[in-house]
Protein backbone atom coordinates (compact mmCIF):
# COMPACT_ATOMS: atom_id res chain seq x y z
CA UNK A 1 0.00 0.00 0.00
CA UNK A 2 1.44 3.63 -1.35
CA UNK A 3 0.36 7.35 -1.32
CA UNK A 4 0.98 9.11 -4.61
CA UNK A 5 0.52 12.60 -5.39
CA UNK A 6 -0.60 14.60 -8.24
CA UNK A 7 -2.15 17.98 -9.22
CA UNK A 8 -4.27 20.03 -11.57
CA UNK A 9 -5.58 17.38 -13.63
CA UNK A 10 -8.21 20.38 -14.57
CA UNK A 11 -10.74 17.52 -15.98
CA UNK A 12 -13.69 18.34 -18.07
CA UNK A 13 -15.93 15.91 -19.12
CA UNK A 14 -19.09 17.47 -19.05
CA UNK A 15 -17.52 20.81 -21.16
CA UNK A 16 -15.26 19.79 -24.02
CA UNK A 17 -14.22 23.38 -24.76
CA UNK A 18 -12.37 23.35 -21.84
CA UNK A 19 -10.40 20.65 -22.74
CA UNK A 20 -6.82 21.28 -21.81
CA UNK A 21 -4.98 19.79 -24.98
CA UNK A 22 -4.96 23.30 -26.53
CA UNK A 23 -2.17 23.63 -24.51
CA UNK A 24 1.64 22.12 -25.29
CA UNK A 25 2.29 19.16 -23.11
CA UNK A 26 -1.46 18.19 -22.84
CA UNK A 27 -2.20 16.29 -25.94
CA UNK A 28 -4.54 13.28 -24.83
CA UNK A 29 -3.50 14.23 -21.33
CA UNK A 30 -6.81 12.32 -20.15
CA UNK A 31 -5.81 8.64 -21.45
CA UNK A 32 -2.25 9.37 -20.46
CA UNK A 33 -3.19 10.03 -17.30
CA UNK A 34 -5.69 6.56 -16.86
CA UNK A 35 -2.49 4.81 -18.36
CA UNK A 36 -0.10 5.98 -16.07
CA UNK A 37 -2.85 5.94 -13.29
CA UNK A 38 -3.87 2.25 -13.77
CA UNK A 39 -0.21 1.25 -14.20
CA UNK A 40 1.39 1.99 -10.72
CA UNK A 41 -1.91 2.52 -8.70
CA UNK A 42 -3.19 -0.29 -6.70
CA UNK A 43 -6.96 -0.67 -5.74
CA UNK A 44 -5.34 -0.59 -1.73
CA UNK A 45 -2.83 2.43 -2.81
CA UNK A 46 -3.80 6.29 -1.78
CA UNK A 47 -4.02 9.30 -4.40
CA UNK A 48 -3.87 12.82 -2.97
CA UNK A 49 -5.29 15.05 -5.62
CA UNK A 50 -3.38 19.00 -5.25
CA UNK A 51 -6.41 20.93 -6.27
CA UNK A 52 -7.95 22.09 -9.55
CA UNK A 53 -9.08 18.75 -10.36
CA UNK A 54 -12.30 19.76 -12.37
CA UNK A 55 -12.85 22.70 -14.24
CA UNK A 56 -16.68 22.83 -13.29
CA UNK A 57 -18.86 25.67 -11.79
CA UNK A 58 -20.87 23.54 -9.74
CA UNK A 59 -21.14 20.30 -7.76
CA UNK A 60 -23.75 18.76 -10.47
CA UNK A 61 -21.63 19.96 -12.91
CA UNK A 62 -18.01 17.82 -11.88
CA UNK A 63 -20.21 14.96 -11.64
CA UNK A 64 -18.35 13.35 -14.73
CA UNK A 65 -15.51 13.94 -13.47
CA UNK A 66 -15.96 12.69 -9.83
CA UNK A 67 -17.10 9.64 -11.59
CA UNK A 68 -13.78 9.77 -13.91
CA UNK A 69 -11.48 10.07 -10.97
CA UNK A 70 -13.62 7.35 -8.59
CA UNK A 71 -13.26 4.18 -11.43
CA UNK A 72 -9.74 4.88 -10.65
CA UNK A 73 -7.87 2.11 -8.62
CA UNK A 74 -7.28 3.29 -5.30
CA UNK A 75 -8.54 5.57 -2.83
CA UNK A 76 -8.78 9.36 -3.66
CA UNK A 77 -8.00 12.32 -1.27
CA UNK A 78 -8.61 16.15 -2.41
CA UNK A 79 -7.58 19.49 -1.71
CA UNK A 80 -9.03 22.82 -2.89
CA UNK A 81 -7.25 24.36 -5.72
CA UNK A 82 -7.91 27.87 -7.09
CA UNK A 83 -10.20 26.83 -9.77
CA UNK A 84 -12.16 24.23 -7.63
CA UNK A 85 -15.50 26.63 -8.05
CA UNK A 86 -17.81 23.58 -7.37
CA UNK A 87 -16.05 23.01 -4.12
CA UNK A 88 -18.41 23.59 -1.15
CA UNK A 89 -19.01 23.54 2.30
CA UNK A 90 -18.01 19.69 3.78
CA UNK A 91 -21.54 18.92 4.29
CA UNK A 92 -22.46 19.41 1.26
CA UNK A 93 -19.83 17.84 -0.65
CA UNK A 94 -19.84 14.74 1.67
CA UNK A 95 -23.68 14.59 1.00
CA UNK A 96 -22.52 15.04 -3.00
CA UNK A 97 -19.96 12.14 -2.87
CA UNK A 98 -22.69 9.68 -0.79
CA UNK A 99 -25.51 10.57 -3.47
CA UNK A 100 -23.71 9.77 -6.60
CA UNK A 101 -22.37 7.11 -4.68
CA UNK A 102 -18.47 8.23 -5.38
CA UNK A 103 -17.04 5.57 -2.76
CA UNK A 104 -13.39 6.38 -2.91
CA UNK A 105 -13.57 9.96 -2.84
CA UNK A 106 -12.87 11.96 0.37
CA UNK A 107 -11.28 15.14 1.25
CA UNK A 108 -9.22 17.50 3.35
CA UNK A 109 -10.74 20.87 4.81
CA UNK A 110 -9.61 22.07 7.95
CA UNK A 111 -8.91 18.68 8.99
CA UNK A 112 -6.52 15.97 8.23
CA UNK A 113 -6.77 12.36 6.61
CA UNK A 114 -4.82 9.62 7.42
CA UNK A 115 -3.47 7.15 4.96
CA UNK A 116 -0.63 4.69 4.66
CA UNK A 117 1.34 6.10 8.10
CA UNK A 118 0.88 9.46 7.06
CA UNK A 119 -1.85 12.99 8.18
CA UNK A 120 -2.74 14.22 4.81
CA UNK A 121 -2.75 17.90 5.20
CA UNK A 122 -2.89 21.24 4.21
CA UNK A 123 -5.42 23.65 2.07
CA UNK A 124 -5.09 25.64 -1.38
CA UNK A 125 -3.07 28.63 0.28
CA UNK A 126 -3.32 31.55 -1.78
CA UNK A 127 -0.37 33.25 -3.86
CA UNK A 128 2.26 35.48 -2.72
CA UNK A 129 1.16 38.87 -5.29
CA UNK A 130 -2.43 39.53 -4.43
CA UNK A 131 -3.17 41.06 -1.81
CA UNK A 132 -6.18 40.07 -0.38
CA UNK A 133 -5.21 39.89 3.06
CA UNK A 134 -8.69 38.30 4.14
CA UNK A 135 -8.03 35.44 2.58
CA UNK A 136 -4.48 35.04 2.83
CA UNK A 137 -5.08 35.04 6.76
CA UNK A 138 -8.46 32.77 6.28
CA UNK A 139 -6.15 30.27 4.02
CA UNK A 140 -3.41 30.37 6.78
CA UNK A 141 -6.29 29.69 9.45
CA UNK A 142 -7.49 26.39 7.35
CA UNK A 143 -3.58 25.63 7.24
CA UNK A 144 -3.08 25.54 10.87
CA UNK A 145 -6.22 23.62 11.88
CA UNK A 146 -5.22 20.78 9.39
CA UNK A 147 -1.39 21.19 10.84
CA UNK A 148 -2.52 20.61 14.31
CA UNK A 149 -5.04 17.99 13.83
CA UNK A 150 -2.51 16.09 11.87
CA UNK A 151 -0.09 16.26 14.22
CA UNK A 152 -2.38 15.39 16.94
CA UNK A 153 -2.32 11.68 15.11
CA UNK A 154 1.03 11.01 15.49
CA UNK A 155 1.68 10.03 12.30
CA UNK A 156 3.78 11.96 9.62
CA UNK A 157 2.31 14.96 8.39
CA UNK A 158 2.17 14.66 4.60
CA UNK A 159 1.26 18.57 3.51
CA UNK A 160 -0.46 19.12 0.06
CA UNK A 161 -0.79 23.01 -0.90
CA UNK A 162 -2.55 24.07 -3.92
CA UNK A 163 -0.79 27.28 -4.55
CA UNK A 164 3.20 27.11 -3.96
CA UNK A 165 4.38 29.30 -0.70
CA UNK A 166 7.48 30.26 -2.42
CA UNK A 167 8.03 31.17 -5.95
CA UNK A 168 11.13 32.49 -7.87
CA UNK A 169 12.32 35.18 -5.56
CA UNK A 170 8.54 35.70 -3.76
CA UNK A 171 7.44 34.12 -0.09
CA UNK A 172 4.09 33.95 0.85
CA UNK A 173 5.37 34.95 4.37
CA UNK A 174 1.95 33.98 6.32
CA UNK A 175 1.49 30.66 4.94
CA UNK A 176 5.27 29.93 5.03
CA UNK A 177 5.40 30.99 8.28
CA UNK A 178 3.06 28.40 9.48
CA UNK A 179 4.87 25.43 8.06
CA UNK A 180 8.04 26.89 10.36
CA UNK A 181 5.93 27.08 13.18
CA UNK A 182 5.35 23.29 13.02
CA UNK A 183 8.51 22.10 11.52
CA UNK A 184 7.03 21.13 8.24
CA UNK A 185 10.65 20.22 5.75
CA UNK A 186 8.67 18.90 2.83
CA UNK A 187 5.73 20.41 1.03
CA UNK A 188 4.10 19.51 -2.24
CA UNK A 189 2.03 21.70 -3.99
CA UNK A 190 0.43 22.44 -7.78
CA UNK A 191 -0.72 25.28 -9.56
CA UNK A 192 2.47 25.53 -11.59
CA UNK A 193 2.38 25.03 -15.71
CA UNK A 194 4.58 25.17 -18.54
CA UNK A 195 7.75 27.37 -18.44
CA UNK A 196 6.84 28.69 -15.10
CA UNK A 197 8.11 25.13 -13.31
CA UNK A 198 11.59 26.66 -14.36
CA UNK A 199 10.87 29.26 -11.25
CA UNK A 200 9.37 26.16 -8.99
CA UNK A 201 11.36 26.50 -5.94
CA UNK A 202 12.80 23.12 -4.47
CA UNK A 203 14.07 24.58 -1.37
CA UNK A 204 13.90 27.16 0.80
CA UNK A 205 15.22 27.91 4.88
CA UNK A 206 14.95 24.11 5.38
CA UNK A 207 11.96 23.07 3.55
CA UNK A 208 11.74 21.10 0.70
CA UNK A 209 8.76 21.73 -2.05
CA UNK A 210 7.27 18.87 -4.93
CA UNK A 211 5.93 20.30 -7.62
CA UNK A 212 3.42 17.76 -8.84
CA UNK A 213 1.36 19.57 -11.18
CA UNK A 214 0.27 17.15 -13.60
CA UNK A 215 1.63 18.15 -16.56
CA UNK A 216 5.08 18.79 -15.19
CA UNK A 217 5.69 14.98 -13.92
CA UNK A 218 4.23 13.61 -17.26
CA UNK A 219 0.40 12.75 -16.05
CA UNK A 220 1.73 10.46 -13.48
CA UNK A 221 1.01 10.27 -9.70
CA UNK A 222 4.32 10.37 -8.11
CA UNK A 223 4.69 8.26 -5.26
CA UNK A 224 5.41 9.35 -1.65
CA UNK A 225 8.46 8.21 -0.05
Amino acid sequence: MSVFIISDLHLCFNDPEKDMSVFGGWENYTDRLTAHWRRIVGPDDTVVLGGDTSWALKLEGAAADFRYIDNLPGRKILIKGNHDLWWSTSSKLKAFFEREKFLNIDFVYNNCKQAEGFSVCGTRGWFYDDGNEKILQREAGRLERSLSDALATGLEPLVVLHYPPVYGSFVCEPIFGILKKYNIKKVYHGHIHGAGRHNAVKSYDGIEFKLISADCIDFTPYAVV
